[in-house]
């Protein structure tokens, strides 16, 4: 199974998305993670590994994403940003609606899940 959480504000509301969020001055990109998913969903990962890195170009900014496979340490998640969550299986990945840049990982999120 594969966490999304659907965006609760911006141009993109109501659009899907993997938890995550920018990188802060002297921070690795794993400690980033974790500093993130901790202040969006007062929850605690473990980083595994690197999945891959998304390059894409949003009408008002490039983004450059970081994209991580992690295991939840906690036993429950708080929707502090969002407006609802999902565990979706590899059929499901299909049914919600993806913000363009995460799309794009569906397929190997899909090889990753048999």
């Amino acid at each position: 199974m594969v966490y999304a959480t659907r965006r609760g504000y911006g141009d993109f509301k109501g659009w899907w998305e993997f938890p995550g969020g920018k990188t802060e001055a002297g921070e690795s990109l794993e400690d980033a993670l974790k500093r993130e998913i901790k202040e969006e969903l007062d929850a605690e990962i473990e980083v595994v590994e690197l999945l891959d890195t998304v390059e894409w170009d949003y009408p008002n900014f490039h983004l450059t994403m970081h994209c991580f496979v992690c295991s939840l340490l906690s036993d429950t998640l708080q929707l502090n940003e969002h407006e609802a969550d999902a565990w979706l299986n590899a059929k499901s990945l299909h049914n919600v609606k993806w913000l363009p840049a995460d799309e794009g990982l569906i397929p190997q999120i899909q090889v990753l899940l048999g």
